[in-house]
C-alpha cells in the first residue's frame, strides 16, 4: 500500500504508539483538489498531495473518479488513525463543477449537514463546513484553476453519504446541525484521543446556548446529571451543556460567552473534588474523594475512627453511608457546599454568579445552594 505521509506521525501514550490520522475537512480539500484535475485535464490522479495547517505533507489515494460533461468527482477515504472517530472509514466525495458565477463557492451535498441554529460560524441556512477546511477547500482548488488558467468560475459540492446515519452519533442534533455531519479540523490532522477536540465540542456548545438566548447555563458532567435534572425539575436535555471533567474549562468558556450565571450540577463522586479545587475532575488528575469527605466530616464532627474508615472506603456511597451512620451526612454536606462555593468563587473571582446541586443514587439530593433554590423555583 502507497504510503500517505501520515505513517511516521503518532505520539506515546500509556506505553503505547498512536498512529495520527487525517481529518474529514483534509479529505475534502483533497477531494475537490482532485476532482479539479480531472475535470481540467480529462485524467484522474491516482494520489493527490496536499499541504495541511499542521505542515504535515499527505499524499492521499484518489477513489471513484467520475467525469461528466462539465464537472468531475473524487473520493478520498478517511483515516482518523488510532483516534475513535465514528467518521474513520468514509468516503469523502468533492464534486467540481463549471459555474456561470465567477470565483469558487463551496457548499455540502448528500451527509453534510446544515445549520438549523444561531452560534455556530455558519450562519443559519448554510452547510456544516467549518472555516479552515473551507478554506483548505478554496485554496486547493484555486491552486488547479490558476494552472490551467480557468476562464470560468467554479462550484464544489462536498458530500459524505454515511454522513446522514452517523450524524446521529454526534453532537451534531444537539447543536443544530439536521441532515448529515460537519467538515471539521483546524489542522487537517486527526491527533488521537485528543482532550482539544472534546472541549472545542463543549465550548462550542455553550456558545450556542448563549445565541439561543438562555439566561443562564445549565452544566453537568454527563447523563447522570442530565436525567437527574429532568426527573427532579423538568429541565429539557436539549437546555443542559454535558461538560464531561472539564467543569473549569466549560466555566471559563461560559464567561468568555457572556453568562453571568451557571447552575452546576453532579454526582457527589464528582463534585466532592470541587471542594478541593479540582476543575477537572478526571481519575488521572487525582482521587481525592476520601480526604475531602474526611476533611468535610470532621469539620462537622467525626472523630478520628470515622474519618480513618472514610480513608478506607472505594466509594462515595460507602462514605456515606458511614457518615450517615455517626448522624453527620447534614453538617458534612454543608463544609462540602462551603468549600464547593470558596473553591469556585477563588477560582473565577466573582466573574460569574454560581448554583450547584449535588446529588447521589437516581434522586437523591445532597446539596443545593440557595441560588440553586432559587433558579429551579424560577423554572432555571
Amino acid at each position: 500500500m502507497a504510503k500517505t505521509g501520515i505513517e511516521d506521525h503518532y505520539i506515546e501514550k500509556d506505553g503505547k504508539r498512536l498512529r495520527f490520522g487525517y481529518t474529514t475537512g483534509a479529505c475534502a480539500a483533497a477531494a475537490a483538489k482532485a476532482a479539479a484535475i480531472l475535470l481540467f485535464s480529462g485524467t484522474a490522479p491516482m494520489t493527490v498531495p496536499l499541504h495541511t495547517p499542521k505542515g504535515i505533507d499527505l499524499d492521499l489515494p484518489v477513489l471513484e473518479p467520475v467525469k461528466g460533461e462539465g464537472f468531475a468527482s473524487c473520493a478520498i477515504r478517511k483515516d482518523s488513525g488510532d483516534d475513535p472517530d465514528v467518521t474513520n472509514g468514509v468516503l469523502v466525495y468533492a464534486r467540481v463543477a463549471f459555474s456561470d458565477k465567477p470565483g469558487i463557492s463551496i457548499d455540502g451535498g448528500l451527509g453534510v449537514g446544515r445549520v438549523t441554529k444561531p452560534g455556530l460560524k455558519q450562519a443559519i441556512g448554510e452547510a456544516a463546513i467549518n472555516p479552515v477546511p473551507r478554506e483548505m477547500i478554496q485554496n486547493a482548488v484555486e491552486t488547479i484553476a490558476e494552472e490551467y488558467e480557468a476562464a470560468r468560475g467554479l462550484s464544489v459540492v462536498i458530500s459524505i453519504p454515511e454522513g446522514v446515519a452517523l450524524a446521529e452519533k454526534t453532537f451534531n442534533p444537539r447543536l443544530g446541525i439536521e441532515g448529515g455531519i460537519s467538515i471539521l479540523g483546524t489542522s487537517g490532522i486527526v491527533e488521537p484521543m485528543s482532550e482539544d477536540a472534546l472541549v472545542d465540542s463543549i465550548v462550542l456548545e455553550i456558545r450556542q446556548r448563549k445565541a439561543l438566548g438562555d439566561k443562564r447555563l445549565i452544566l453537568t458532567p454527563g447523563n447522570y446529571g442530565a436525567d437527574f435534572l429532568a426527573e427532579r425539575y423538568g429541565i429539557p436535555d436539549e437546555r443542559i451543556v454535558k461538560c464531561s471533567n472539564y467543569i473549569g474549562k466549560a466555566i471559563e468558556a461560559a464567561i468568555e460567552a457572556g453568562f453571568s450565571e451557571a447552575l452546576l450540577c453532579g454526582h457527589i463522586g464528582k463534585f466532592v473534588k470541587l471542594s478541593g479545587g479540582m476543575m477537572n475532575t478526571h481519575s488521572k488528575e487525582g482521587d481525592c474523594r476520601a480526604e475531602l469527605m474526611a476533611s468535610a466530616a470532621l469539620r462537622a464532627g467525626a472523630d478520628a475512627d470515622t474519618a480513618r474508615a472514610l480513608f478506607d472506603c472505594v466509594t462515595t456511597d460507602e462514605m456515606l453511608r458511614i457518615i450517615e451512620e455517626t448522624g453527620l451526612l447534614s453538617g458534612t454536606m454543608d463544609a462540602l457546599r462551603e468549600r464547593i462555593a470558596f473553591s469556585l468563587n477563588a477560582r473565577f473571582k466573582g466573574a460569574i454568579t454560581f448554583g450547584v446541586i449535588v446529588f447521589t443514587g437516581k434522586n437523591r439530593e445532597l446539596i443545593k445552594t440557595e441560588t440553586a433554590s432559587a433558579w429551579t423555583e424560577e423554572g432555571v
